[in-house]
């Protein structure tokens, strides 16, 4: 069980034009991005579907001597093999469309490295902060691949964060464990601003983007004050972690189990990130236990849950979903549901950060295509 958690972190801060892209470069997110399982800001990381081609084999009857041989069975197609995670950061499960300029560790972990694009320019350019989704157990930057060419083009250098997952937070001993991940991100965020000038970086003008649970990290950042140490003896950690936006698809807007039942009554999502477990003999979900746990990791939830933390000085946010709000009705995908989307623009406005939430049929949607 973990220890009782300390008081939270105090909680707090307009926008680049960025493409909404679909991992293959056109403008619009099909709706069938809500099936994969990490997105960006203005593009979802996508997931190939492994398909099995079945072979027909012909097989030849006995036939007496005379008769033509039989015809050889034809090769039954192999799928492809099932990519597998093993932590490096290194294996990608696709290739990246374009090499990054560099390669550069934030950390002494193995997954605390970001990628770096550079856009061509005379003059400083604003930043794409890519974080990728995946539950904070897998996914990696090559999610961004449909950002690159776009957002090189329009003058847009991109960086691309690998971070700790869960389990290797956990096995680091950080409690509770999404604030590895968490803090990670934002560690790579500063070093990202102390290479302004020699990457030719506009560190006024950083949005932060990314899917599901990169999403979740990115509005983290958008709404968690800054937390630059002034006094530190380390120059990276005197930068800024605040963002000028964060554009993101099908964010977990909430890591409260108690909002989350309320808004989608199905919800399973989130006990991992403070290290609860189910018990499966007492017939106990994860999410029930997280549920059970509420009341004491509620100062855990209010630190890194991003609706607990939005405060008017902020800077704007966009959310895309692929299909509308059910407000507490039960969802195909409760983990990528709208209800997060609907519920944070809602608590957005009544605090006064500019929030637009973007689904088919949205109302008042002023960037359909961009944010």
């Amino acid at each position: 069980m973990p220890p009782t958690p300390a008081a939270s972190a105090p909680s707090s801060p307009n926008p680049l034009s960025l493409p909404l892209l679909h991992p293959t470069p056109h403008f619009l997110l099909p709706t069938s991005y809500f099936l994969l399982p990490i997105p960006i800001p203005f593009m979802t990381p996508s997931l190939l579907p492994l398909f099995l081609c079945a072979a027909s084999v012909l097989v030849a009857a006995d036939t007496p001597a005379t008769a033509k041989a039989a015809a050889p069975k034809a090769e039954a197609k192999k799928a492809p093999a099932r990519f597998v995670n093993d932590g490096n950061p290194e294996h990608l499960k696709t290739p990246l469309v374009i090499k990054p300029d560099e390669n550069i560790p934030y950390g002494p972990h193995r997954m605390q490295v970001m990628y770096f694009w550079r856009a061509k320019s005379d003059k400083p350019t604003p930043v794409l902060f890519y974080i990728h989704g995946g539950g904070w157990a897998n996914g990696d930057r090559s999610s961004v691949n449909g950002l690159l060419k776009p957002c090189l083009e329009a003058g847009i250098s991109v960086v691309s964060v690998e971070y700790r997952y869960i389990k290797d937070a956990t096995a680091d001993g950080v409690v509770p464990p999404v604030k590895g991940p968490m803090l990670d991100c934002a560690r790579a965020l500063q070093l990202v601003r102390s290479k302004a000038k020699e990457w030719n970086l506009d560190k006024t003008r950083i949005v932060a983007s990314g899917g599901s649970a990169g999403a979740c990290t990115s509005l983290w950042l958008a709404f968690h004050d800054d937390l630059a140490d002034p006094s530190s003896a380390d120059p990276i950690a005197r930068e800024s972690t605040r963002l000028l936006a964060a554009a993101v698809t099908v964010p977990q807007t909430s890591l409260d189990p108690k909002q989350m039942r309320e808004w989608t009554p199905n919800s399973g999502y989130g006990a991992h990130a403070f290290g609860i477990a189910g018990d499966a003999a007492k017939k106990v979900s994860s999410f029930q236990a997280f549920y059970d746990a509420r009341e004491r990791i509620l100062p855990w939830i209010k630190e890194y849950s991003p609706y607990e933390l939005a405060s008017k000085d902020d800077p704007a946010v966009g959310l895309y979903f692929p299909t509308p709000p059910n407000l507490g009705k039960e969802e195909k995908d409760a983990t990528h549901s709208a209800n997060f989307g609907a519920k944070l623009k809602e608590h957005c406005d009544a605090v006064g950060v500019a929030c637009e939430l973007i689904y088919p049929g949205a109302p008042d949607v002023k960037h359909p295509k961009e944010i």
